[in-house]
């Protein structure tokens, strides 16, 4: 078992972090948000730190999953930052999904400290981090990865590596791309059947039993029939991710036609105030545009 230090605890981080301390992990968390920590500290056990040096002193694994870019940087560097508290050989594992570019600038100034870093985002949403079944992909040295798996599988279903430090952001980036497309045809079949007069539930069911099956058809269509988004990866995330994903496909010159699209119909969503309705939420668009909402 290990010292770990656990830094961010939203609808993400706060599940995982308990898993960490169930599986038996000497765990310290922060949040922006002290109250926050203090109430998972009285839910769970462990500690909470005023900082995330404060947090990380002594730790053999830093883990985070915070907002963006700007709030990584926040945690990691300064005086108050994480790096600042880190020993030598102790190993970042981060779990926010960011640019590949800010992932390698930090494991760059981790690594001029002695510090390892994995990049780590997850896909498996609030249900994921909550059953502990996340699909992690991971980028940074196969020696670091080979240290934190041991310590992620308390709140994995499967970890894998692709390569160095930004692979695992770079492959999270694949997963929101193949997401937006496949939800947003989802949408306008879901619409079209039910403007055709079928079942759309009972559509959506025999579907997914062929090739057109998928989690999202699995477990969004029902909802998005019901008129229900107050669950799951909020549009306003995602937003964020297509941006990034839009950003890297600009700078190693790859086309993402559909992509681009897609992030200009979630614009729409929350222009209709849904910029906290889960993705499945595409389909309110053909709603409002027949005058339904």
């Amino acid at each position: 078992m290990a010292k770990l230090a656990f830094l961010g605890l939203g609808v993400m981080g706060y599940p995982m972090a308990a898993h960490l301390l169930r599986a038996g992990h000497d765990v310290t968390v922060y949040n922006r948000t002290t109250a926050k920590a203090e109430g998972w500290v009285a839910q769970h056990g462990g500690a909470f730190a005023a900082t995330p040096r404060d947090a990380a002193e002594g730790c053999d694994f830093v883990l985070s999953c915070v907002g963006n870019d700007d709030d990584l940087r926040s945690v990691y560097t300064g005086p108050d930052g994480a790096l600042a508290g880190m020993k030598a050989g102790a190993i970042v594992v981060d779990h926010t999904t960011v640019s590949a570019t800010v992932t390698r600038d930090l494991a760059a100034e981790a690594e001029g400290a002695g510090i390892g870093w994995v990049d780590a985002p997850v896909s498996g949403g609030q249900a994921g981090a909550e059953n502990g079944q996340l699909a992690i992909m991971c980028g940074g040295d196969a020696a670091h990865f080979a240290a934190a798996e041991p310590v992620v599988a308390a709140y994995s279903k499967a970890t894998v590596h692709f390569g160095a430090v930004g692979a695992g952001q770079l492959t999270k980036m694949v997963n929101q791309i193949c997401i937006a497309g496949l939800v947003q045809a989802m949408s306008e079949g879901l619409y079209f059947a039910m403007k055709a007069g079928l079942d759309p539930k009972a559509v959506a069911d025999l579907v997914a039993q062929g090739a057109g099956g998928s989690w999202q058809l699995k477990n969004r269509a029902g909802t998005m029939v019901d008129n229900q988004f107050n669950h799951g990866f909020a549009v306003d995330w995602m937003r964020k991710d297509l941006g990034i994903a839009l950003g890297q496909a600009k700078e190693i010159g790859v086309a993402l036609p559909v992509t681009a699209i897609v992030d200009q119909f979630y614009s729409d969503v929350q222009q209709l105030g849904g910029g906290r309705w889960d993705t499945s939420s595409l389909i309110q668009r053909f709603r409002a545009m027949n005058g339904e909402l």
